[in-house]
């Protein structure tokens, strides 16, 4: 990486005071105008101590949902094998919601670049740590995305439907009206896909 890119981002995200959306899209800008900053943000971001890897998260989050998902592919191998690592609540709900549209691009009708990107190892990667994160204590929001990447790898790999529905009946649902509410969809979700399959 070179250090005066990493110096220059450092210096952004230590400028941006909240993750106020017009925070967010001045610093994704900067690094939209030059793509070369995109592997010093991920490397901000699981530089897991620090805690300017939460901004980093933030604008990750923010580059890859709004913007161009595709930008994390190249990287996506790393992005897969350190999400587990990351230890700030702020930062692990960025990196659920990045689990979460990966997902649902994969399984989108359209023949993507995520679909082609994506391998076995990474799936089980994320499958992983979605259950770690379903099974520690988690914000209501890593959870929600959580069980949505779960319900879509699902789709794929048999047995995570089974495990993931008798973890919301038993553990989810009795934790908050937003867990409840979100697992119930999922158990829906389940049901339906089960139907669909018969």
């Amino acid at each position: 990486m070179v250090k005066k890119h990493l110096l220059f981002l450092t210096e952004q995200l230590h400028l941006m005071e909240n993750p106020k959306i017009e925070n967010r899209q001045k610093v994704a800008n900067i690094i939209l105008q030059d793509k070369k900053l995109f592997k010093t943000l991920i490397f901000i971001t699981f530089n897991i101590d620090d805690k300017l890897s939460i901004k980093a998260a933030w604008i990750l989050e923010w580059i890859c949902t709004h913007h161009h998902l595709t930008w994390i592919l190249p990287y996506i191998d790393l992005f897969s094998e350190k999400i587990n690592t990351v230890k700030y609540d702020s930062a692990i709900r960025p990196c659920a919601k990045i689990c979460a549209q990966l997902a649902e691009e994969y399984h989108a009708k359209n023949n993507s670049k995520v679909k082609k990107a994506i391998t076995n190892t990474h799936i089980q990667r994320f499958i992983e740590t979605g259950f770690d994160w379903l099974i520690t204590p988690q914000k209501i929001a890593v959870r929600a995305y959580s069980m949505n990447f779960l319900y879509y790898w699902g789709l794929d790999e048999k047995w995570v439907h089974p495990e993931l529905k008798h973890l919301i009946e038993t553990k989810i649902i009795h934790e908050s009206k937003g867990c409840k509410a979100r697992g119930n969809i999922i158990l829906a979700m389940i049901e339906k896909s089960q139907k669909s399959a018969l």
